[in-house]
């Protein structure tokens, strides 16, 4: 088995897909593509496909990532356009390569974030950053599908700047899972009068070495 690893993007109305809705049309466009999937054993075989760290619904995103098993050779590259000739509109794959020694969720440690908040007052928002980054630990709370929980913002921030119309985040990525609108959140509880929706995009995943994320796909 050839085992393939692919970074794609949700990109414009795509971003509404949820992780379910991408995972149909994945495989619908493995189908008309003809690329030659491997299938797990059993009753019930289903292709070998792993999916890594899938962003929020809602979240456009350039930095998705996911396995696939091929039961032949194909060229990445060739893999890489024939699905992209099958995906829907604004589901794109951006990448595909050869998979590497090692898990991929080992090198999947990191997210960084941009939220546009076009909205919000810039002054309001500066010092919003500078109080979350100034705490040892900030607490905020949101529903999941286990029941309501607590999560620790702070700890999970890496890197958080306030910049025109929104911010930049680096956060880590853990158990539980703190997310971009977690932050948003935090941000909104220390200056209430922050308005706005923010629109949130996942710019990068992988490795965060204090100063860039390191590219997962790199061998």
């Amino acid at each position: 088995m050839l085992k393939l690893r692919v970074q794609y993007a949700k990109r414009g109305r795509a971003r509404f897909a949820s992780h379910r809705d991408f995972g149909r049309a994945f495989e619908r466009a493995l189908r008309r593509a003809d690329i030659p999937m491997a299938f797990s054993s059993g009753f019930s075989p289903h292709p070998r496909i792993s999916y890594a760290n899938a962003s929020p619904t809602g979240a456009a995103t350039e930095a998705e990532y996911l396995e696939l098993g091929l039961a032949a050779f194909r060229e990445p590259d060739a893999v890489r356009d024939a699905l992209n000739a099958a995906m829907p509109d604004g589901l794109v794959i951006v990448k595909v390569v050869v998979a590497g020694p090692g898990a991929l969720a080992d090198r999947l440690t990191a997210s960084v974030w941009r939220v546009d908040l076009p909205e919000a007052d810039e002054s309001e928002l500066a010092a919003a950053v500078a109080g979350l980054l100034a705490a040892e630990s900030f607490e905020v709370q949101r529903m999941t599908k286990t029941g309501l929980r607590t999560f620790d913002v702070r700890s999970a921030v890496r890197s958080l700047t306030a910049s025109a119309n929104g911010f930049d985040l680096v956060s880590a990525i853990g158990e539980p899972l703190v997310r971009p609108d977690d932050v948003l959140t935090a941000l909104r509880q220390l200056e209430p009068g922050l308005s706005g929706t923010g629109l949130i995009t996942r710019l990068a995943q992988g490795t965060w070495d204090g100063q860039r994320i390191l590219d997962p796909l790199a061998t």
